[in-house]
This record gives C-alpha cells, sequence and structure tokens, in this order.
C-alpha cells in the first residue's frame, strides 16, 4: 500500500489507518512509545532485526503522519529522543482492540495445534 493512500480522502478510513501504520516495524514501534520517550539506539536493541536505516525511515514517517514527536537535546553529544503525540496516542488506543483480537487469535491457534 503506497504513502499517497494515506492522505487520499476518497479511500476507506480503514484503509487511510492502515495506510499509517503499514509496514513490518511500526506497529511495535507505537507499542515500545507507548511506554514514554526512547532514543534510537534503545528501539533498535529492543528490536532485533531493525536496522538503523529502516529505524530512521520509519521514525521520519511516523514523524510526517504525526505520530510521534522528535526531541533534539542540546548536549554534547547530541541526544535524540522520540516519544508519541496525541495523535499517536489516539492510535495507539485505537490500535488496543485490534491488538486484543490479534492475541485472542494466537490462543486460538495455539489451542488447535496437536499436543507436544
Amino acid at each position: 500500500m503506497g504513502r499517497s493512500r494515506a492522505q487520499d480522502v476518497n479511500v476507506c478510513g480503514v484503509t487511510a489507518a492502515i495506510a499509517v501504520i503499514d509496514g513490518k516495524w511500526k506497529t511495535a514501534l507505537l507499542w515500545l512509545l507507548e511506554s514514554g520517550p526512547q532514543r534510537p539506539g534503545e528501539l533498535r536493541r529492543r528490536l532485533p532485526g531493525l536496522s538503523e536505516k529502516v529505524l530512521t525511515q520509519a521514525l521520519r514517517e511516523m514523524e510526517t503522519d504525526g505520530l510521534v514527536h522528535r526531541e533534539v537535546h542540546d548536549v554534547l553529544p547530541l541526544k535524540t529522543e522520540y516519544s508519541l503525540t496525541a495523535f499517536g496516542r489516539e492510535l495507539s488506543e485505537a490500535l488496543a482492540p485490534l491488538a486484543d483480537w490479534g492475541h485472542r487469535r494466537l490462543e486460538r491457534l495455539a489451542g488447535s495445534l496437536p499436543a507436544s
């Protein structure tokens, strides 16, 4: 799904919302940022497999979409922190029922697997 779909006013609202969180890492980043401001290095440590390039790209897109706030502290070395905006917290809250459904689905799948 293209980034342009997130701004198309003639598209379904669910499609527009999914366009904003589309990708492998954005929902995980939202989840981690719910607990408070995080530095990029901490986010990378908590998400093994996430490269610095992809993290930077995802955070920039999330900042452009108004989900995260980037704050650079004027100290040496520079210290950058990301936090959820009110709009980002609103999205995170809207995703909570979907996350609950996903957990129920995983439990259901685990129950249908043969016992080891």
